[in-house]
């Protein structure tokens, strides 16, 4: 009887730890990967009252800026969008200042790889329904009827998760290939794509990848062993040298001292990531198994070395020396190295080179479903392929600022998937800008905001409305347009990003020097050519008798007038006269200066008046491509 009980005992035990090992968390958004773009989709869902969770494969936040060491920040000082902007006032603050992040040439935002980490984690830890499990990695993804089921190696434990909608952030799109997502690697021809210097074929090459190091001065010589097979003719031409006699690419130059200054950081350290024959290594392992891309990788760990020994052995830098208080790896090395390009998948749109270098005389209308700004040049890194003459010449190719549509991040033909970080759903060349680290944060902080309205609304992520998640957006203080002379802050900052985003008045793109810019010319005076095509695509039955190249403030209210009369939204029977009495009255109310009838209105005057009076962003409709929705 004893036995019996004593087996019935030793069963039940056994059945209630099968019970709780097979336990199944329900989280609204699951992200897998804590990169720069999971980091601030995993914000961003949470705040927007989504149960929210990242698994990171390591134990830091941040991808590329943090984990990979990739801390010079490229691109959109000037456009401090959301958390982006968050993140870079969190650094300031802990250095003390805005300026005291300009320690390197490359970057107006250059910190420690640890201190990145450190204030990522800190305004991620801000967010109640957020939360976070490291060192963890995906098993298994299934697709059910509501959304995903995962299994985690939750710290050598598996977990079971039961998610609405499922976020990629992973730095090579392992996710959305895991779930059936429809992809291209490399190179499309320029027939696919439709660019000019695009390849005459397609090819499967991708950017070299870098094995970034950190260095710091120990004022003491640090001189590491000669490497196995180190060939320093590979690095001659890293900068001036006696020695370099024939460089490959046709850089200017720099001097030792310029060079190895192009990403200091606070505290005496260098980021070594060094485009100009520096330690950029040729590697396509996007296709490989874990275990052989560890495998791929200890080489381009060791060609990181050979380049460390290089600056100390030839150029003279003993002193700088693998910084010992960065990355709590083994090797000092980071976690991972810096990834310039993935898999990119098929969305529900894809985004070339000709929508950011004349976004209004493209077919599609993308820059009206724009949910992320970005100002870098088109940037590849091609010179260690042994081939790379035969490549198209990217090297920061000129187009003006830009915005990047919604439809990028929503795969073409899975439900409740997005995918962000350089995954997107780009051409090849595209790629080349929006892969910086800004864009990512804030592609990330869109799929946050997507997914988390998804829940809400119990809606496909396909099915929530584009204006829906511009709207929370700018609620976040979002760019969705890159205006430069209306900054984040100005009383009519959302009102001519709505009006811009509607494209009936447009922006001017310029490209100075390494500058790429786009203006709304907000004090401009407004010209009937400016507006009236605009507001014709939006209201065709709409018509108006102004021939005046310049428009009045009287002219304006007329046109606005007819254009509500035209519209049936004056909610009662008004004349001409008490309509525009009634927006004179309500003039300094809106932030407007200088009532004047008879002087001309300014683009910013219209833009706000059009905003306010008819407001187009909210009352027409518009689908995933931008097309006006009637």
């Amino acid at each position: 009887m004893l036995r019996n009980t004593f087996k019935y005992f030793i069963i039940c035990l056994a059945a209630i730890s099968l019970i709780a090992c097979d336990q199944t968390q329900k989280i609204d958004v699951l992200i897998i990967g804590g990169g720069a773009s999971g980091t601030t989709a995993g914000i961003q869902s949470a705040r927007l009252g989504a149960n929210t969770l990242i698994v990171e494969e390591f134990e830091w936040l941040g991808g590329a800026l943090t984990s990979a060491g990739v801390s010079c920040v490229d691109g959109n000082y000037r456009l401090p969008s959301g958390i982006f902007g968050e993140f870079r006032n969190g650094l300031a603050e802990h250095y003390g200042s805005l300026d005291s992040l300009r320690t390197g040439w490359v970057s107006a935002v250059n910190a420690e790889p640890s201190v990145m980490n450190q204030t990522l984690k800190q305004i991620a830890s801000k967010e109640e329904l957020l939360s976070i499990w490291y060192n963890s990695t995906v098993q298994n993804i299934e697709k059910t009827k509501k959304g995903w089921r995962i299994t985690v190696n939750k710290e050598g434990q598996p977990q079971t998760l039961v998610a609405k909608v499922l976020i990629d952030g992973t730095e090579l799109g392992d996710i959305a290939k895991a779930c059936g997502v429809k992809y291209d690697i490399g190179m499309e021809a320029r027939s696919i794509s439709g660019e000019d210097i695009a390849p005459e074929e397609s090819n499967d090459i991708i950017q070299d990848l870098t094995y970034v190091a950190i260095l710091k001065d120990y004022g003491k010589d640090m001189t590491i062993p000669k490497p196995e097979g180190y060939d320093p003719s590979i690095f001659y031409c890293t900068c001036k040298y006696e020695k370099c006699v024939n460089p490959s690419e046709k850089h200017t130059l720099w001097d030792r001292d310029k060079m190895i200054t192009y990403g200091k950081l606070p505290n005496n350290k260098y980021m070594i990531n060094w485009p100009i024959e520096g330690n950029d290594y040729y590697l396509n392992l996007i296709e490989l198994t874990p275990e052989q891309r560890k495998l791929e990788l200890e080489k381009a760990k060791h060609f990181t070395l050979c380049y460390i020994y290089y600056l100390q052995n030839e150029l003279g830098f003993n002193t700088l020396g693998l910084a010992d208080d960065e990355f709590p790896t083994a090797d000092k090395l980071p976690f991972i190295p810096y990834h310039r390009e993935s898999r990119r998948i098929h969305g529900k749109v894809r985004f070339n080179l000709n929508h950011i270098a004349s976004p209004y005389t493209q077919p599609e209308k993308f820059y009206r479903t724009s949910i992320t700004v970005g100002d870098y040049a088109v940037d590849h890194h091609h010179a260690r392929y042994d081939k790379w003459e035969e490549l198209p010449n990217l090297a920061f190719y000129p187009v003006p600022s830009f915005g990047v549509p919604l439809g990028v991040i929503i795969p073409e033909d899975v439900d409740n998937l997005l995918v962000v970080e350089k995954s997107i759903s780009v051409s090849n060349l595209a790629n080349g800008t929006t892969r910086l680290q800004p864009v990512l944060m804030q592609l990330g902080q869109a799929a946050g905001a997507l997914a988390a309205l998804s829940v809400k609304e119990n809606k496909s992520v396909a099915d929530v409305p584009v204006r829906d998640v511009q709207n929370t957006l700018l609620a976040a203080n979002c760019y969705l347009l890159p205006y430069l002379d209306l900054p984040l802050g100005d009383k009519h900052f959302a009102a001519l990003q709505r009006i811009g985003a509607t494209g009936i008045l447009k922006g001017r793109g310029a490209h100075q020097g390494w500058a790429n810019q786009t203006w709304f010319d907000a004090d401009s005076v407004l010209t009937a050519d400016a507006v009236l095509p605009g507001l014709h695509e939006y209201y065709p039955q709409f018509n108006t008798n102004i021939l005046n190249p310049e428009i009045t403030i009287s002219d304006a209210l007329t046109l606005l007038y007819q254009l509500k009369s035209s519209q049936n939204q004056t909610g009662e029977e008004k004349s001409a006269d008490e309509f525009a009495a009634t927006v004179s009255s309500q003039w300094d109310s809106l932030g407007l200066e200088n009532f004047t009838p008879e002087r001309n209105i300014t683009r910013k005057e219209f833009a706000v008046l059009l905003d306010k009076i008819v407001d187009p962003f909210n009352q027409v409709a518009i689908d995933i491509k931008g097309n006006i929705v009637n």
